[in-house]
């Protein structure tokens, strides 16, 4: 399952967090300035690059039952802006892109127009042209369910000030059934008691308990009902696409 993405054999990897850019096998500070984008890719090899970048870049939905959508494909992109607009309340331009699921379901990924049109122009401009974009939760859920034998679930955190964190939560069985997206900061007891207990009693009344919790973005964790697995921060230089 990817978002944004052309298939080719190999490209670097870009891995952009809120403070530091991954490139290369390194970690470079990052501000949000063009610039240091612009010499962290001048580092990489000449060719094609895959981007993966913090979750808040790229707000991610999970619909369902959509059972009927407009005929014709710019009316189906139409409707797919105007519903992810809508659910996210925001009024900027937005890049949506939607994959469909099983069992009328669409997972849909956006961005600003604007940011996603500079990062290209940037990537262009260097000689390393982006051929994939997904936020982070996509990138560790294609491998920590590609069997989807065991169900799981995965917090996709970023660390904030103060201990706190901000992220993502999704829940696989045979496939995705849940996703879940905060842009408010936490401390790990609240993201326990207040977004992950309530998230397994709901799946365990429609009996889809997780039987492990991934974590990624924190070194440990508190108890929160299931076996945790933290992560280890490997990030490959090159993505195979």
């Amino acid at each position: 399952m990817t978002m944004f993405g052309q298939r080719l054999k190999h490209a670097s990897m870009v891995w952009l967090d809120q403070r530091r850019v991954h490139a290369g096998g390194q970690f470079h500070p990052f501000t949000g300035a063009a610039e240091e984008l612009a010499r962290v890719l001048g580092n990489l090899p000449m060719g094609p690059t895959a981007w993966v970048v913090d979750d808040a870049w790229v707000p991610t939905l999970l619909l369902r039952d959509i059972v009927e959508l407009p005929p014709g494909t710019e009316a189906r992109e139409a409707f797919f802006r105007w519903r992810y607009g809508q659910d996210l309340a925001l009024e900027a331009p937005q890049f949506v892109q939607a994959l469909a699921m099983e069992e009328n379901t669409w997972l849909l990924a956006g961005m600003p127009q604007q940011l996603r049109d500079e990062w290209i122009q940037l990537a262009a401009a260097a000689g390393r042209p982006m051929r994939q974009l997904q936020p982070r939760w996509l990138w560790l859920y294609n491998r920590l369910a590609a069997t989807r034998e065991v169900p799981g679930m995965l917090l996709s955190l970023s660390a904030q000030d103060q201990g706190r964190y901000t992220g993502t939560l999704a829940a696989w069985g045979r496939n995705l059934i849940l996703l879940r997206q905060w842009n408010e900061p936490a401390e790990p007891d609240a993201w326990c008691q207040e977004r992950v207990l309530p998230t397994i009693a709901y799946l365990q009344r429609d009996a889809r308990s997780p039987l492990e919790l991934h974590l990624w973005g924190a070194t440990q964790w508190p108890d929160c009902g299931l076996p945790v697995r933290i992560l280890q921060p490997e990030i490959p230089a090159e993505e195979s696409l």
